[in-house]
């Protein structure tokens, strides 16, 4: 870089940096510093690789008045009066420059939002994520995304793991006293609108807010949630759970975009990236039903809701703390679609169908708690299930057919709709882990210590119900490095996404067809459920981490968060199914409803390994 303090005065020509007319007001060369790791506006100059902007600097003699169009040509972003000090070699006033702020361009405001310093302080580099191999090979930012995520999964499964036992409870027991019908449609509900409310999430981070702001709000909400959950009162419940559902819809789809924005497209480290965000999901799911299931189930249901809320503050804290330091630009700004006053427009009116939606919401509320109108659980998950179909019909409906898009994301649209029918039948049976089996855990199955271990047993410990739930996540983190070097081991022979689909179809399938001669017995082994289990998880090894991955390489590059959230829309559809197949528990035979869940996935398998040549053709080479 040119440590030289030649002056350039207004009007003068910039060298070397074809495309700019004139600079008003940069400064000398040796005044001007690159943000590193970004690409070059100015690709002939090799003291700007700056890729939003230049970095200007005010130099000796700057008058405000004069800086103006030609700034603006090539993008500097200056939103407030900064105060910054001269970098040239040497200064003659040695003074801190006032920049105005009357010269603004969005899309890169966080180059000084992130690097300029209040006067009197340093000027401190960040590592660029392409170059950053701080976090086992990988950008330090993906630690506090993994950790973000890791308290987020703590706290949604510490909560699932009660949430189903804590409503079939009898009322003298501390629970809610609710029936299996109900108590599975609620669950249903609940889970379905999680992932459900990820495509409004991802929509309001792309349009409104921006990812990094999504996720700090829905990880608030969430711990205000599960703290309502843990009050006495049943409106405090429903509330509680309203607040989870919207909380999760705005951190989940949005934590993983903002992984996926740390690599470029070319960047062969972001399957992998995904690997390790995943075991981030597994770590959390894995300690917190031993911790809040004992809790919930062994001391008192509510207060196991206080120590699932404890997470996410946690997380929370660690996100605050080193997530402006860490991720640079990824998720920092909504998307734009180029026009300015289009933007403005957007967030106004996507504003104001928030507020409108929260609106109905709280005045349904009121009318029913008073008995205006009559709303059941049962009625809500019904109407849930037609609001499902139409939803996933019309928003296929507006990616394929509709304008403004091109033939190669139309194309991309028809595939994921087919990973989108998988991935939904694949959860339908997965989650049943969460209503169907938990109760055949607490019912059906001998959960007395020396029984896990092969022994005939006294009065021993009798573990609670809710631990079953820690198997899955136990089986993940032992098969997830083994599926990740499998992948990398079979280099060019690694299956194609439709394929590795189609395989997490077989397995999970096979994982229920296990469970159809145990659902005869009663006071069962407890292995039968592991090994269901097992099954299920080789399964999702093949289809969960790689989905999250081919969103984000099928996704439009302007509607990344929305189609992040059509993918968590397939898990809630599939969740929504998982609930009303727990609500038959009690109204169904077992070994009829546990046949039926392999019937399903094993014929998805089938006719998905028909179709993976026409999807690979759709995919226009993502692989």
């Amino acid at each position: 870089m040119d440590g030289g303090n030649q002056e350039f005065p207004v009007g003068r020509r910039w060298p070397d940096c074809p495309g700019a007319d004139e600079i008003l007001g940069c400064g000398s060369k040796g005044d001007i510093r690159a943000w590193p790791g970004q690409a070059s506006l100015c690709e002939n100059a090799s003291y700007a690789p700056l890729g939003l902007s230049h970095f200007p600097v005010a130099p000796k003699g700057f008058r405000p008045g004069l800086y103006s169009g030609a700034a603006s040509r090539l993008g500097i972003t200056i939103c407030l009066p900064l105060v910054v000090r001269s970098f040239s070699s040497h200064t003659d006033s040695g003074g801190p420059h006032v920049l105005p702020k009357n010269v603004r361009n969005r899309a890169s405001s966080a180059i000084f939002h992130g690097a300029i310093k209040p006067m009197g302080q340093t000027l401190t580099a960040t590592i660029p994520p392409a170059t950053d191999t701080r976090f086992f090979g990988h950008p330090r930012g993906l630690a506090t995304l993994f950790f973000t995520e890791m308290w987020e999964r703590y706290s949604y499964y510490g909560t699932r793991a009660l949430l189903i036992l804590y409503m079939t409870a009898a009322t003298v027991h501390g629970g809610l006293g609710f029936s299996v019908v109900k108590a599975g449609s609620i669950y249903g509900f609940y889970t379905a609108m999680v992932y459900l409310l990820g495509m409004p999430g991802g929509w309001i981070a792309d349009r409104i807010i921006g990812q990094r702001r999504a996720v700090l709000y829905g990880g608030i909400l969430i711990s205000v949630g599960n703290l309502c959950l843990a009050s006495p009162s049943i409106t405090a419940f429903y509330a509680g759970l309203a607040l989870l559902m919207m909380g999760t819809g705005l951190l989940k789809p949005n934590v993983s975009t903002i992984v996926g924005q740390l690599y470029s497209p070319e960047d062969r480290r972001r399957d992998a990236a995904f690997s390790i965000f995943y075991m981030g999901i597994n770590v959390g799911a894995l300690v917190s039903p031993l911790i809040c299931g004992w809790v919930g189930e062994k001391i008192n249901w509510r207060l196991g809701f206080a120590v699932s809320a404890l997470g996410m503050v946690a997380g929370l804290t660690q996100y605050l703390l080193s997530g402006s330091k860490l991720l640079g630009e990824a998720g920092l700004h909504p998307s734009s679609t180029g026009d300015l006053e289009r933007d403005q427009r957007q967030k106004r009116s996507g504003s104001l169908v928030i507020a409108g939606f929260l609106f109905v919401i709280v005045v349904l509320a009121v009318l029913a708690s008073r008995g205006v109108i009559s709303i059941t659980a049962e009625t809500i998950s019904n109407a849930l299930g037609w609001v499902l179909i139409a939803l996933a019909a019309a928003v296929f409906s507006w990616m394929i057919l509709g304008k403004g898009w091109s033939l190669q994301e139309r194309k991309r649209a028809g595939a994921i709709a087919v990973l989108f029918i998988a991935s939904a039948i694949f959860w339908a049976v997965y989650e049943q882990a969460g209503s169907s089996l938990t109760l055949f855990a607490e019912r059906n199955t001998n959960r007395h210590l020396f029984a896990l271990l092969g022994l005939h047993h006294g009065e021993d410990f009798l573990y609670p119900a809710s631990w079953f739930q820690f198997v899955q996540p136990a089986f993940v983190l032992i098969l997830a490095p083994i599926f990740a070097w499998l992948w990398i081991r079979l280099g060019s022979r690694e299956p194609s996404y439709p394929s590795k689909f189609s395989l997490g179809l077989l397995f999970v399938g096979f994982g229920f067809l296990v469970m159809v001669p145990a659902a005869r017995g009663t006071n069962v082994s407890p292995h039968w459920l592991n090994v269901s289990y097992f099954l299920s998880v080789m399964g999702e090894m093949c289809l969960s981490p790689v989905g999250l991955s081919a969103m984000t390489k099928l996704a439009p590059s302007r509607a990344q968060g929305f189609v992040m959230g059509v993918w968590f829309l397939s898990i809630g559809t599939g969740n929504w199914m998982a609930g009303k197949a727990g609500s038959l528990y009690e109204t169904v035979p077992l070994p009829t409803l546990f046949g039926i869940g392999a019937a399903v996935a094993i014929a998805a398998t089938v006719l998905l390994a028909i179709l993976v040549k026409p999807t690979k053709k759709l995919m226009g080479g993502v692989s």
